[in-house]
């Protein structure tokens, strides 16, 4: 008889991480409590044993049964909204991510950009001062460059454009450093906090296991769709016509000058306590099929 490690309620359960942490939640033993924003994208999800769907409401339940353990993958600066359910259900522990954008994004020229860098820094900050104040543990986890199965923001759209065009815009050599994590190892970063003692009350930077310039980056997602890498040295002035045409499709939307000027920028994070005290060992930064768009 499979004994369970108890219930752990996550906030943000339909997004990339979250698709790749459910499954790993019950393969550890853990009554999933998923909640959603949306009654029709929880009505949605495959059936999946060890998994109950709520809707995410700041109204809750009187009668509702103890959720002591929490992972919220949400922006973090929503997590207030949702504070007074948290303690109604008798939390005990929660881990957040975040994201290294509060360091990066910061200074950046888009006002886009450094407002949601500004929103992550009040957002860990409201949320730390709120735990100390309830006595609940928490951690934190600040991933970089996020990817995977097709979904991300950063890797998913450069594929797209590559497959469309068959070659990609850079700005200079283009040789600022970066560490892309998939979101299956950020996945396994946050079920590793759940339990760990030593992480209580800490905040990881958790980075990809390959450093690579972002011009390689880019290389290996032309050769993970089989394709030769095929490169275009652009002026800042046409990267910003570029941009501002391509911001009005979709899988382009969110991209800015201030993206393609940290192309020369180094962002580049290491997770040595991660790897101390939660034993994050990531992979190296590569595509499998499941990976593209």
């Amino acid at each position: 008889m499979i004994t369970c490690k108890g219930r752990v309620g996550v906030i943000g359960s339909t997004s990339l991480i979250g698709s790749c942490l459910l499954p790993l939640l019950v393969e550890n033993e853990w009554d999933v409590v998923a909640f959603s924003r949306q009654v029709l994208q929880a009505q949605q999800q495959p059936a999946r044993r060890g998994v109950a769907w709520r809707l995410l409401s700041t109204r809750y339940s009187p009668d509702a049964e103890p959720i002591t353990h929490w992972i919220c993958l949400a922006p973090i600066w929503v997590l207030p909204e949702y504070f007074k359910l948290l303690l109604h259900y008798g939390v005990k522990h929660i881990v957040a991510v975040s994201s290294t954008s509060r360091f990066t994004k910061i200074s950046s020229s888009d006002h886009a950009e450094k407002s949601q860098a500004v929103r992550l820094i009040e957002g860990e900050q409201l949320f730390i001062e709120w735990a100390q104040k309830n006595q609940v543990p928490y951690t934190i986890l600040r991933p970089t460059l996020t990817y995977g199965l097709g979904r991300d923001r950063n890797i998913s759209a450069i594929a797209r454009f590559i497959r469309r065009f068959s070659f990609f815009p850079l700005l200079g050599e283009a040789m600022g450093l970066r560490q892309p994590v998939h979101a299956q190892d950020v996945a396994l970063g946050c079920l590793a906090a759940l339990s760990t003692e030593k992480a209580s009350n800490c905040s990881y930077n958790i980075s990809g296991g390959e450093t690579l310039s972002y011009r390689e980056m880019v290389e290996r997602i032309f050769l993970s769709l089989g394709r030769k890498p095929r490169f275009v040295t652009l002026p800042l002035w046409i990267f910003r016509g570029i941009i501002f045409c391509f911001r009005r499709l979709p899988p382009f939307r969110y991209w800015s000058v201030a993206m393609a000027k940290r192309m020369n920028a180094d962002l580049a994070f290491d997770h040595i306590d991660a790897g101390s005290d939660l034993g994050f060992t990531p992979r190296p930064f590569s595509l499998t099929g499941e990976d593209l768009p």
